[in-house]
């Protein structure tokens, strides 16, 4: 039993990671009706700017990590502003192909930067490689034995988590995003001013990809390829029903915790595959996800 339980917490720390990237998937598509393949590369740049201030300047980790969230809603926006807002009115595989090749060109661009781009970095936290040990003595095989970093991993997204829902709940910005998300023509009939909206929300999406990678790189460390965790963030946004947001999170942990179980119960390399196999699963049981709209259309 606490072996599953120490199993459980580790896969919802992992799957928290992957609600959060599932998150800026669903709040684009929501807005701008777009899928960004770029989601776990901008998680990757978040890692990269809080090891810089941390290392480079010297920052504490959490400064840094405020630091990380603000110039990681700058490369969200200006990412908007420079690269997508050109392709209005384009099919929206063209604006897919962008956000692939997005993500190779920010892969490659780190990885020209000598050393650091091309090894594999430590993130200095306070909290690294401590644990915390419940209903026994330390080293004693009846106590359950919980990672600081997966418990700050959890506790930071439920409070992440609180404050979106806050946000788009009771300010002005978050009302005018869910506005624009249900309808933008409507949106901008009342004098909403979409565009700006839309670059907000890239800004928003990029920024909580930030919040992943700082999250996240305690446990893998900070590498250019670090991103590929999107194509895991992926099939949790489509388990919880892409288009909502409270599917992205719970998508997420379904999957982590999938991922943790079959990593240990099942043959090895089982884990690897257990994402792809719950997303046929749901597919064939609930297409639109768990959270899903059920869309009908007349003709």
């Amino acid at each position: 039993m606490l072996q599953l339980l120490q199993l459980i917490v580790s896969g919802a720390a992992i799957g928290c990671i992957y609600a959060l990237i599932a998150l800026g998937f669903v709040l684009i598509y929501k807005a701008t009706e777009t899928v960004n393949f770029a989601q776990g590369d901008l998680m990757m740049i978040g890692g990269f700017i809080g090891l810089s201030a941390m290392t480079l300047i010297g920052m504490p980790f959490w400064l840094a990590f405020l630091v990380t969230i603000a110039a990681m809603s700058l490369v969200g926006m200006g990412t908007e502003r420079l690269v997508l807002r050109p392709l209005l009115g384009q099919p929206a595989f063209t604006v897919v192909m962008v956000t692939i090749g997005l993500g190779y060109l920010a892969r490659g661009l780190v990885t020209m930067i000598p050393y650091w781009g091309t090894e594999t970095h430590a993130l200095p936290v306070p909290y690294k490689d401590e644990v915390i040990w419940i209903g026994g003595e330390p080293g004693s095989n009846d106590a359950l034995v919980l990672s600081v970093e997966h418990l700050v991993i959890i506790l930071a997204t439920v409070a992440l988590v609180a404050l979106l829902f806050v946000f788009f709940r009771y300010t002005r910005l978050g009302i005018a995003m869910q506005a624009t998300s249900q309808n933008q023509l409507a949106a901008f009939y009342m004098g909403i001013p979409v565009r700006r909206v839309n670059m907000m929300v890239w800004g928003l999406s990029a920024a909580i990809c930030g919040v992943a990678g700082l999250l996240l790189a305690p446990i893998t460390f900070i590498h250019a390829n670090m991103g590929f965790i999107g194509l895991k963030a992926f099939p949790a946004a489509v388990v919880g029903g892409f288009g909502s947001i409270p599917g992205a999170l719970v998508g997420g942990l379904v999957i982590g915790i999938v991922e943790s179980l079959s990593g240990f119960y099942l043959p090895e390399g089982f884990k690897d595959v257990a994402a792809y196999v719950v997303v046929l699963i749901m597919l064939v049981v609930k297409p639109n996800g768990l959270f899903g709209d059920n869309l009908t259309k007349k003709v």
